[in-house]
């Protein structure tokens, strides 16, 4: 619990209102979208501006209060959960869209915008935000930014740090310091901008953001192809780039994964098929038109059973919408669903989903395949109960040989998802141990006292004990 005395001084800073510290107002606070964590808050704050931000932060860091920033907990690695109690930093007050810079083709945002409500916002104006996560009718900018969000689009248009130009940022000192901008050129120090997209809350506090926009794409086209077995889709995504065409989307389903996304969603998805393809273009008619044609006749010479082009737009948005609503369709199966995501060159795509099939049978679980076969970003989705721990003991073996599989294979454990909570055991495998010091060495000199978001991405001795609830 904290004081009555750092509570009052918590009101004081934001209202009374915009501090809870019941346990009931709490609990919703005590997990994220990652099964199998979770740990109570001492109390949740709602801050309004960056102001406001830099009081509570120097309140917390000299009381040595843990502060853990948080937008709509969408995140899958257990980036969120509170895990030596503290206070959770909601940010999804500052939701204002400041500016739509039409000149500089920017976007200056507070970090609590909705990611889907930033795309309505600018493609109102005939401009275009690419950075599309899964979970981006929900998920916020700031929690985009803190994961280092990725998404549908990342082949032909990158991902969330792709698009970050500058940061307002406050250091547990309650410093407010700024990076970056709005100019296309800058290399004035070192690039503070990139070290915090993908931090994870663990080096400062994001209370604003400025973004790169693109014009709108003129038209878009869907095609979708099947396919009897993994190489020949992973073959085709090969050939693709090789001929010089930078798709939109590329995404991947397994057998499995189709089945049960079939059921969820009515498309009449040929079932028996191994894997299926589905892939968008975008940009002038004209260039679409011929790029849909021409990924059509390489995915027929590359094995496909099947190729159907979407004869409307109403039509390749439906597909699209489906395959977004995988991780739904699979949550449906079982009590418990875990989604990871593991990165391996495009080339080796084919082997990371035979290696993903391997180890699902050799521990007895049942895990289907789908992700951005663009980008050779994999989503590896096991369906259990948690309440068995018998089974989950295999599932943690089976993820556990994937990274290692994954890594092998010149790839990373994770793309889009972040490190958090559940993948700090395994950031060795990328990093290496000096890579992790180097890491460590980072925080201290952002937060030499540990308060952010501790327990998180790599060890930081403070003097809380550590407890999770697993």
């Amino acid at each position: 619990m904290i004081s009555p005395e750092v509570k009052a001084q918590l009101q004081a800073l934001v209202g009374d209102k915009w501090v809870l510290d019941r346990p009931a107002d709490l609990y919703a606070y005590s997990y994220d979208a990652t099964p199998m964590y979770q740990a109570m808050p001492d109390a949740v704050v709602f801050p309004a501006s960056a102001q406001e931000v830099s009081g509570i932060l120097q309140l917390a860091n000299t009381h040595q209060i843990p502060i853990i920033t948080r937008g709509s907990g969408t995140n899958l690695a257990g980036s969120t959960i509170p895990i030596q109690s503290g206070i959770v930093l909601n940010m999804n007050r500052m939701n204002q869209i400041h500016e739509i810079d039409t000149a500089n083709l920017t976007a200056t945002v507070g970090p609590g915008v909705v990611t889907a409500n930033l795309h309505h916002a600018v493609e109102a104006l005939g401009l275009f935000y690419p950075p599309d996560p899964g979970s981006m009718r929900i998920s916020t900018i700031g929690g985009n930014i803190a994961q280092g969000a990725g998404g549908m689009r990342g082949l032909k248009y990158g991902v969330t740090k792709d698009y970050v130009m500058g940061l307002e940022y406050v250091l547990p000192s309650g410093e407010i310091l700024r990076c970056g901008g709005k100019n296309v050129k800058d290399v004035a120090g070192y690039d503070m901008t990139r070290l915090l997209v993908g931090s994870e809350g663990t080096l400062a506090v994001i209370t604003e953001v400025t973004l790169k926009l693109l014009p709108l794409p003129e038209t878009k086209r869907t095609l979708v192809a099947y396919y009897r077995n993994l190489v020949d889709a992973a073959k085709t995504v090969e050939a693709i780039i090789a001929s010089k065409i930078i798709p939109a989307t590329v995404e991947f389903m397994d057998q499995g994964t189709m089945k049960v996304v079939d059921d969820f969603a009515k498309l009449g998805l040929p079932l028996e098929m191994k894997s299926m393809l589905l892939i968008e273009q975008d940009g002038p008619a004209e260039v679409v038109n011929r790029d849909i044609e021409q990924i059509a006749t390489i995915a027929q010479e590359h094995g496909a059973a099947g190729v159907e082009v979407a004869s409307t737009p109403e039509e390749g948005a439906k597909l699209l919408a489906a395959r977004r609503a995988a991780l739904s369709a699979l949550s449906r199966l079982k009590p418990t669903t875990i989604l990871e995501d593991a990165t391996v060159p495009r080339s080796r795509l084919a082997e990371m989903v035979e290696e993903v099939e391997r180890v699902a049978e050799k521990y007895g679980v049942q895990i289907c395949t789908f992700g951005h076969a663009g980008d050779g970003n994999l989503h590896p989705t096991c369906m259990t109960d948690e309440r068995n721990r018998e089974e989950i003991e295999r599932v943690e073996k089976a993820f556990e040989e994937i990274f290692h599989a994954a890594i092998r294979l010149g790839g990373t454990i994770t793309g889009e998802h972040g490190v958090g909570l559940a993948k700090k055991d395994f950031l060795h495998l990328k990093t290496g141990e000096a890579g992790l010091e180097l890491m460590q060495r980072l925080k201290a000199a952002f937060d030499p006292n540990g308060i952010l978001n501790p327990g998180k991405i790599v060890n930081f001795t403070n003097r809380r004990r550590l407890v999770v609830q697993r």
